[in-house]
């Protein structure tokens, strides 16, 4: 004989937990109490800061998304702090894609710049599109400084 409790407490702990669907981080500046939220399934950031504000304990000021800052195409989203310690911002990244764009609160609103990753080119040893080339010096072109050297 089954007990019905026992059968449902099973089934509630064989269930995947679901994800939460926002992740937080909070800005890497060491003086500002400023936290990033991101859905991870669409990209869209907001933030939200303490505020002073007189005669209360103070206010919670949120920022909505604003230019590159709202839904983005379905992926896996997440937020990553620099350890920058005098920067507002964070980098929104596409763990499918491994593209990254910088979000931060411009005015009055969440911005972010639009996501950027390594081409083909560059991943197959190409150097970036623009990049120039250097020529051997018997080509009349400078060789390449070694590193810690000016380039003549």
């Amino acid at each position: 004989m089954q007990h019905p409790a026992a059968s449902a407490l099973l089934v509630l702990l064989a269930a995947p937990a679901a994800a939460a669907p926002y992740d937080f981080v909070p800005a890497p500046h060491l003086e500002l109490n400023r936290v990033y939220r991101i859905d991870r399934a669409t990209g869209e950031v907001g933030a939200c800061q303490y505020g002073l504000q007189e005669g209360t304990l103070g206010v919670t000021l949120c920022f909505g998304p604003g230019e590159g800052a709202g839904a983005q195409a379905p992926a896996e989203y997440g937020l990553v702090a620099s350890r920058h310690g005098r920067e507002g911002g964070v980098f929104r990244v596409n763990y499918r894609s491994g593209e990254i764009s910088v979000c931060y609160v411009f005015e009055d609103e969440v911005v972010c710049t639009p996501q950027a990753g390594p081409s083909r080119r560059r991943a197959e040893g190409a150097p970036p599109a623009g990049a120039a080339t250097p020529r051997p010096a018997a080509q009349g072109g400078t060789a390449p400084a070694a590193p810690g050297q000016r380039s003549p």
